[in-house]
């Protein structure tokens, strides 16, 4: 088990590609903390099955888009499970609008959660690990959408591309007290976020023409590499972005 004795943040983590991770980590041995912002219901459910593979499980509610409360998450999550090792910035949203009809309430929710979010609650751990003198691990959930222009969610391509800048400057700050920081960038992954092209059989088979290894992926393609960036097989890695996506960002045919 590569994250035995390990504990684990995951913000977002009652249902998708958070959840999926939540579970894996359990596998892998790591205690887990797991976040949500509306059905406690799912998060509950996420941390009795984690709670089955004998570890430890604690559920917290915030949205992590408002600052005091990616506080209160990690004082909670930490209170609750003892230091954490490693945060998994999962949390997630995105609003389609056409760039002149977004509002700026549309702006703040997608950059509160996708980018604010990862930003302080990132904050407010590596703030406990400097002052504990802890090593850590942070794996930034972002999209190829960091990459790919992706019309009418101008406000999702610009938190996304801001995570992969954040993830490279605080690989440079941080790596010189033993944190790393990555990125996932998943491309079309099976979530309830997507579900109205996956589940459309002529949108599915116009993005399945884009992708090379020729299908939707699965939470569980991201959570692979998610335990592998929190695992001591990473420990020599940092600054990174991993694409998830079956070759579909850099697919092209004329």
């Amino acid at each position: 088990m590569r994250l035995k004795g390990k504990t684990a943040l995951i913000t977002g983590s009652s249902r998708g590609i958070g959840r999926e991770i939540a579970l894996r980590f359990a596998r892998e041995g790591a205690d887990v903390a797991v976040n949500y912002n509306g059905s406690v219901e799912a998060a509950e459910a996420v941390a009795g099955t984690i709670r089955a593979e004998g570890r430890r499980a604690v559920v917290v509610q915030a949205d992590v888009g408002r600052t005091d409360e990616c506080e209160k998450l990690v004082a909670e999550a930490w209170q609750a499970l003892g230091p954490i090792d490693i945060l998994v910035n999962n949390a997630g949203m995105e609003i389609r609008a056409p760039f002149v009809e977004v509002t700026e309430a549309d702006f703040d929710a997608v950059l509160g959660t996708n980018l604010k979010g990862t930003f302080f609650t990132t904050q407010a751990v590596v703030r406990r690990w400097l002052k504990g003198e802890r090593a850590g691990r942070i794996v930034n959930i972002s999209s190829v959408h960091e990459e790919l222009s992706f019309p009418g969610h101008a406000t999702y391509c610009a938190a996304k591309g801001a995570i992969r800048m954040l993830t490279r400057d605080l690989a440079a700050e941080l790596g010189g007290h033993g944190i790393t920081v990555n990125a996932i960038a998943p491309g079309a992954i099976a979530t309830d976020i997507n579900r109205d092209v996956t589940e459309d059989p002529r949108a599915r088979a116009g993005l399945l023409a884009r992708i090379p290894l020729k299908r939707i992926g699965t939470p569980a393609d991201v959570a692979g590499i998610a335990v592998l960036l929190a695992s001591d097989d990473a420990a020599y890695v940092t600054g990174s972005t991993y694409f998830v996506d079956g070759g579909m960002t850099w697919f092209h045919e004329e």
